[in-house]
C-alpha cells in the first residue's frame, strides 16, 4: 500500500515533467520562426542585427519602431535578434551588436555601423540613399 508521501512525490514529478514539456515546446516554437528576408527586394533596407537583451540594442528599439512607422512604404526598417537567429549573424558576418546594415533597392550593401546608432544618423544615411520622410 502506497503512503501519502509517495503519492505527493509522484504528483510533484508529474508536474515537473509537464512544466518541462511546456517550456521545451515554447522554446522550440519560438526558435522555429524565421527572421525576415533581408534585404527587401526593390526597397532601401536598414537591418539592425542585435539582441532583445543587449543594453544598446534595447536603447535602439524605440528608435527603430518610430522609424519603421515613419518610413512605411518608403524603406524597410528591420530588427533581427541574432541570439535567437544565429544564422543571421553568420550570414551577415556580425562581430558585435548592434550592427546596422544599409542596403540599396537593388540589395547591394552600402554601409554598416556597429554600436548604438542615433536616430539622426539613421535618418541622415537613409537620406543619402535617396529616401526622404
Amino acid at each position: 500500500m502506497k503512503t501519502v508521501s509517495q503519492y505527493k512525490t509522484v504528483s510533484v514529478l508529474i508536474i515537473i515533467a509537464a512544466l518541462l514539456t511546456i517550456s521545451f515546446t515554447a522554446y522550440s516554437a519560438e526558435n522555429m520562426t524565421s527572421p525576415p528576408a533581408v534585404p527587401v527586394k526593390g526597397m532601401v533596407t536598414m537591418v539592425d542585427l542585435g539582441a532583445k537583451k543587449c543594453i544598446p540594442c534595447k536603447m535602439m528599439a524605440p528608435i527603430l519602431e518610430k522609424l519603421e512607422k515613419a518610413y512605411s512604404g518608403k524603406a524597410a526598417i528591420i530588427f533581427i535578434d541574432v541570439w535567437e537567429h544565429k544564422e543571421a549573424g553568420q550570414k551577415f558576418g556580425i562581430r558585435g551588436i548592434p550592427t546596422q546594415i544599409f542596403f540599396d533597392a537593388d540589395g547591394k550593401e552600402i554601409t554598416r555601423h556597429t554600436g548604438f546608432m542615433p536616430e539622426e544618423a539613421i535618418v541622415e544615411q537613409l537620406s543619402k540613399m535617396g529616401v526622404k520622410l
